[in-house]
């Protein structure tokens, strides 16, 4: 009986080294050195190990995954004359592929001139543009980065953009708050070829789902307070792809204060991780004084207890503004609600917390209102996306920017106009605050479905409304080819609605 699958004695011995390689991930560099020590010429075994730092088990599992392509002598372990062109090509990094450092800083400089200011409610203090670079090529000499996934959580110093001109061979992710610096990172991507991708989140109300596990390298700089590190650090935790990931925290505190920076410490170890590494004074800010305008780079190692120990949510993280850890759990107050009365038409026995994880639906006859007083500009969209209501009510601030001038209103009315009716009442209950009264448009639509579905893959539910809204009655493969033609952003099919970039989404509603 004969058989095209090989067994593993069949296996060729570089491709038995591929599998080692491709195992270690991020740390397939060490490993790489020891191929490049067998190559020229014999080593003893403790000389492998001294000099490239892998543990002896990891270097006798490499040599065993040789074969017969390395040879044993009194002298020690070698590659075999024939075997070494071979490995050569295929297990030595090709040089050149990023850009040069010196372009990149002045590249970088742009980047950082161009790009949104620093928002004080979200703790932006912006590191420079020497220091962002010094984050990328760390990563490059630290990590094999060929193929590895990095993720950036919060990215207003660009830093996503180093590591894409530096190691272009890894695929680079962003997840932010500020639709400013979503919008700049993909606009400076575009221009630049840098392939970047980006989604929408606000991590006290989790992450998107593509990226639970993702990732091979996490790198946040935090609010530095003991909330806003410890929830940065969690939802990173929530991302890592395994026990050879990595998350990056920067972080500083005075040595006036150490209590803080134990807290923060402690925020750490409590979900599990090890800290293989503190790197001091190794990022540079154009502010934050009151740390000397430095902060450490803590590298920590998950554990097999990691992801069930960081599993957390908190409001208030950030130092200033509505979202601060002082300004935590806004009161909902009698006579706020029942200033709310007189719009939804019954009583508002309490305001219901944010959060768009997943579908929220009410009663057909119930108006649910929900307490957007601290949203930073992103919480009200995603709130009506993530709606299936007859009416919905949200308490905003009165300067929120969908709401604040016609402009704003006209834009988000504009966004989800085939779902939901907007009405805006300025000042009202108090001179403060606003509501916004969503009543659902019925007038059966494409775009209605697709806005109805905004947590399901967009290319699959783009697929399934033009089934049932296109009067010649396409195929599945007839309308997912149709979608896939006409999409502006086709990484964006296989992404939710919901954890778009607001300045993606007129694009993914245009669809035919």
């Amino acid at each position: 009986m004969s058989t095209s699958a090989q067994s593993p004695q069949e296996i060729e011995p570089i491709d038995a080294v591929q599998a080692v390689l491709s195992e270690a991930g991020l740390h397939a560099g060490r490993l790489r050195e020891v191929l490049r020590l067998l190559a020229s010429g014999p080593h003893p075994l403790q000389d492998l190990v001294r000099r490239t730092g892998v543990p002896r088990r990891t270097v006798q599992d490499l040599l065993a995954a040789c074969g017969g392509d390395v040879r044993s002598s009194p002298d020690g372990f070698a590659l075999e004359p024939a075997a070494e062109p071979r490995y050569r090509e295929r297990f030595e990094p090709a040089a050149g592929t990023g850009a040069d450092e010196t372009r990149a800083l002045e590249l970088l400089g742009s980047f950082v001139a161009t790009g949104p200011r620093p928002s004080t409610a979200l703790d932006h203090v912006s590191a420079t543009p020497d220091t962002v670079l010094r984050r990328a090529v760390w990563l490059r000499d630290t990590f094999d980065l060929r193929g590895a996934r990095v993720l950036c959580l919060g990215d207003h110093d660009l830093t996503s953009t180093a590591v894409a001109l530096l190691a272009p061979e890894a695929e680079v992710l962003v997840l932010d708050l500020d639709e400013r610096v979503l919008a700049h990172i993909d606009a400076v991507s575009a221009e630049h070829g840098l392939g970047i991708g980006t989604l929408h989140a606000d991590l006290r109300f989790g992450i998107p789902p593509e990226v639970d596990g993702w990732a091979d390298l996490v790198f946040t700089d935090p609010p530095y307070t003991p909330e806003g590190a410890g929830l940065f650090a969690a939802r990173g935790a929530g991302c890592l792809s395994g026990p050879g990931s990595r998350l990056l925290v920067a972080y500083g505190f005075s040595p006036r204060t150490p209590a803080l920076g134990q807290k923060v410490q402690q925020e750490l170890l409590r979900m599990g991780l090890v800290f293989t590494a503190i790197l001091p004074d190794f990022h540079s800010y154009l502010g934050a004084q009151a740390i000397g305008s430095t902060s450490d780079l803590y590298v920590c190692q998950p554990t097999a207890q990691t992801r069930k120990l960081a599993l957390r949510s908190a409001a208030g993280i950030y130092t200033h503004g509505p979202q601060s850890v002082e300004a935590a759990g806004t009161e909902d107050s009698a006579d706020f609600r029942s200033g709310i009365v007189g719009l939804v038409g019954e009583p508002v026995e309490q305001l219901r917390d944010p959060g768009w994880s997943r579908p929220i639906g009410s009663r057909p006859d119930s108006t649910p209102v929900f307490d957007l007083r601290a949203d930073p500009g992103p919480w009200l969209l995603r709130m009506l996306l993530a709606c299936h209501c007859p009416r919905v009510a949200f308490a905003v601030d009165n300067n929120h920017p969908d709401v604040a001038d016609e402009a704003g209103q006209r834009g988000l009315s504009e966004l989800v106009g085939p779902k939901f009716a907007l009405r805006f009442h300025r000042s009202t209950p108090d001179s403060r605050h606003a509501v916004v009264l969503a009543e659902e448009v019925t007038a059966p639509s494409a775009v209605r479905d697709v806005l109805q579905r905004a947590h399901g893959k967009l290319g699959n539910v783009w697929r399934e409304a033009l089934i049932a809204h296109t009067a010649e009655g396409l195929t599945k493969r007839a309308a997912r080819d149709r979608v896939q033609q006409a999409a502006q952003h086709p990484a964006d099919l296989q992404r939710r609605l919901i954890d778009l970039p607001r300045h993606r989404m007129p694009a993914a509603l245009r669809f035919p």
